[in-house]
């Protein structure tokens, strides 16, 4: 990894722009079409959709510049399951070990809030995602419904995630 630093916290609803501009910039540059007021709706109002909900949204920030590079939040499914939303992190920054700090701070919020699933929904083009998400034990499931966005899904099982 690079010698800046960087850290999780929590995001509001102030991180907007910040979050939409790494999410969107991130789906086209894999051709994919940002859909903010259908499957992105969620990032509209983050403190509601997540927080106010019993999720989580954290944003990875670059400690020099404070500029959100990452992104990641837990939606809350059905007890006691969540899903895996959002999680990018800006191309400069691809390649550095940060792909694995986002997974690793999902899977020990998810933990810490007492979840026992974690469950996404991803599409073929993400082949660097899906390889990490792999590396973590998600094992690919039938997804819900298929689309553009939407061609595989995965499941962890949080009592016994492999952690790297």
């Amino acid at each position: 990894m690079s010698d800046l630093k960087f850290f999780i916290r929590p995001a509001n609803n102030l991180d907007i722009p910040s979050i939409k501009k790494v999410v969107f910039t991130s789906l086209m540059e894999y051709g994919l079409i940002p859909d903010e007021f259908g499957k992105d709706n969620d990032l509209n109002d983050i403190e509601k959709n997540y927080f106010e909900r019993n999720g989580f949204f954290g944003v990875l920030i670059e400690a020099d510049s404070s500029q959100v590079i990452g992104t990641f939040g837990l939606f809350p499914a059905r007890y006691p399951v969540c899903e895996l939303r959002k999680m990018y992190l800006s191309k400069p920054f691809r390649g550095q070990g940060l792909g694995k700090v986002l997974m690793e701070a999902a899977i020990k919020h998810a933990t810490d809030m007492h979840f026992q699933k974690l469950i996404l929904e991803t599409v073929s083009p993400l082949k660097e995602a899906i390889a990490l998400y792999k590396s973590y034990g998600f094992i690919e499931i039938t997804p819900a419904i298929i689309n553009k966005r939407v061609d595989q899904a995965y499941e962890l099982n949080l009592q016994n995630p492999i952690l790297r």
